[in-house]
């Protein structure tokens, strides 16, 4: 038996055009998200070592900003590597005991991926989840403008589909 504020369609009436149903389309919205959207919210600053600071001073700064990564660069700025806590954790594993007193030189990753502001994030995520790591230095006319994490565009994402939960469930409703 059907529930008493259930009535079936009948002959006449008239066809519900709209549908609520998801697609491609409407998990993407009608404009891609861009890494640019997550650093309006995130900001900018960028942590950074000099290739020459000792590993224990790149575990302070790590510990101390509470962050999983650090770009490793020059005199001037320029970005020459990345450090991450994986790069550590195997450092440690092959020189137990010794591994704090190396320069960051030896540790750091040279050939570093990067993104641009205007990269769409579904491209910035795959290229993380192919390459397996977690941080990518964003770069604007060969200019380092910020750093994004898997962790900051999951929950970019996250949000947005809450937000588009919600508009869903008002037009159901409304």
């Amino acid at each position: 038996m059907a529930p008493s504020s259930y009535q079936a369609p009948m002959r006449g009436d008239a066809e519900d055009k709209r549908t609520v149903s998801q697609s491609v389309d409407t998990n993407l919205g009608s404009t891609t998200s861009t890494v640019s959207k997550i650093l309006e919210k995130k900001g900018s600053n960028v942590f950074s070592v000099l290739p020459s600071d000792t590993v224990k001073t790149a575990v302070e700064v790590l510990r101390d900003k509470r962050i999983g990564a650090l770009l490793v660069t020059d005199e001037s700025g320029g970005m020459i590597g990345i450090l991450s806590e994986r790069d550590i954790v195997r450092k440690l594993a092959e020189t137990p005991g010794q591994t704090l007193p190396q320069q960051v030189d030896g540790l750091m990753t040279r050939d570093v991926k990067t993104c641009a502001p205007s990269d769409p994030l579904v491209t910035v995520l795959k290229v993380m989840s192919e390459g397996r790591f977690r941080h990518l230095p964003v770069m604007e006319d060969g200019k380092l403008c910020g750093m994004i994490t898997i962790g900051d565009v999951v929950n970019f994402r996250l949000t947005e589909l809450e937000y588009e939960a919600l508009k869903m469930k008002q037009m159901i409703v409304g």
